[in-house]
């Protein structure tokens, strides 16, 4: 296993284990195959393994298997404050004293603002008095490292990395989400500034494996690598030194001894220039199935009624490059449960988007179409009624 060092010069497994994707049995965990999977990963030189307060029984069962094994001490602990939940002081010690009893340890190695979409989310934290209750828990040695987790636009998450002095982020990045999200961008602000990266969905879910394009198949079978399409994937990444840690959801043997052998052997700037080439390819067979060419070059923003235009024909593509269920499953992630509203029936059709885009495309009825498409009726009252739950109650 190789190691890259976070912001105070421990070493991070490259690899990390995202237990969301932990296997569920009935209503719960399977515990047993969880327990051997972990293991294994401990064995293999896996350090970091991430949770979070609103994954349904993964705090309680990661907590249960190192307690049982006697391996806490080898691994580090990666958490998150469900932010979009607190409304007072009392709830920071709630939430977080809940976080500790499930997971049967005494401190959290890394701590992550989950979900934060926007500045105006953390601007709320602080209210709550986050700031000084982050430094009690740090001094107390109950929080080690603090960072957030983050799911939006580049420019948002530019502007939050300037709002605390952050030891670390978590952001979703793939070979697909290059110039989407916090993205290329991102991931440079925030390594310029010394801090370490995490990276999410390095396989956006599994999709970059199982729903590619078969010309993107027959790209990779002919390339003369012997590489898998999850292994162009994860090279991609570990390519870039300034990825410090990749989550990876693994849930079998195989899966883990797989990518266990890539993080071993991958290299930063391994790539060659013809590599780089087949995935801009492959990358450019997947975009033909798209509804709206748009780059997210940025240009049309920002919109003066808040539109979140490139959030809104992004995930609109992504019905039709993945699923339909993707793209709205994003577009609720990265606009719908944002503090500020966002959406696409707040334009009003003024055209200073369409006079600013360099694709010089039709926004406005694009827009339209994403809208439709994005928010059916029953996603419409869905949305209504979460915004209504998070944000409501502070009016």
């Amino acid at each position: 296993m190789q190691y890259r060092k976070d912001k105070t010069g421990r070493p991070l497994s490259v690899l990390g284990y995202g237990c969301m994707r932990f296997t569920r049995k009935g209503a719960g965990i399977d515990l047993d195959k969880a327990e051997r999977e972990v293991l294994a990963a401990i064995d293999a030189g896996v350090n970091y393994f991430d949770t979070a307060y609103i994954y349904p029984g993964n705090e309680a069962a990661l907590g249960e298997i190192l307690a049982r094994n006697h391996c806490r001490d080898k691994v580090y602990i990666a958490s998150k404050l469900p932010q979009y939940l607190v409304r007072s002081p009392a709830d920071l010690d709630r939430y977080f004293g809940e976080q500790l009893r499930r997971l049967q340890t005494e401190r959290i190695d890394y701590y992550l603002m989950h979900m934060l979409t926007d500045v105006e989310s953390w601007h709320k934290m602080e209210k709550a008095g986050v700031r000084e209750w982050l430094a009690q828990k740090q001094a107390a040695g109950q929080i080690g490292q603090v960072g957030f987790s983050f799911h939006g636009n580049t420019a948002m998450f530019l502007r939050l990395l300037d709002v605390y002095d952050w030891d670390f982020c978590q952001i979703q990045y793939n070979y697909m989400d290059e110039y989407s999200q916090a993205g290329r961008a991102g991931l440079e602000a925030a390594a310029h500034k010394g801090l370490p990266v995490i990276i999410m969905e390095p396989l956006r879910g599994g999709k970059l494996v199982n729903l590619l394009p078969e010309t993107a198949r027959r790209r990779f079978a002919q390339s003369g690598r012997d590489w898998t399409p999850a292994e162009w994937a994860l090279r991609w990444l570990w390519d870039q030194p300034q990825v410090t840690c990749v989550l990876s959801g693994m849930n079998s043997l195989d899966m883990l001894a797989e990518n266990c052998r890539i993080a071993d052997s991958a290299r930063p700037e391994d790539l060659t220039p013809e590599d780089k080439a087949l995935l801009a390819q492959v990358k450019a067979d997947v975009e033909a199935k798209v509804k709206a060419p748009c780059t997210g070059c940025g240009y049309c923003m920002p919109c003066p009624k808040g539109v979140d235009i490139p959030g809104a024909l992004r995930c609109y593509n992504e019905m039709y490059t993945e699923n339909k269920r993707t793209g709205r499953r994003e577009y609720w992630q990265v606009v719908s449960l944002r503090r500020k509203a966002a959406f696409a029936t707040q334009c009003v059709g003024c055209g200073a988007c369409e006079s600013h885009c360099p694709q010089h495309l039709p926004i406005r009825a694009l827009l339209k179409e994403a809208d439709r498409a994005l928010r059916p009726p029953h996603y419409r009252v869905a949305t209504w009624v979460a915004r209504r739950w998070l944000f409501g109650r502070e009016r």
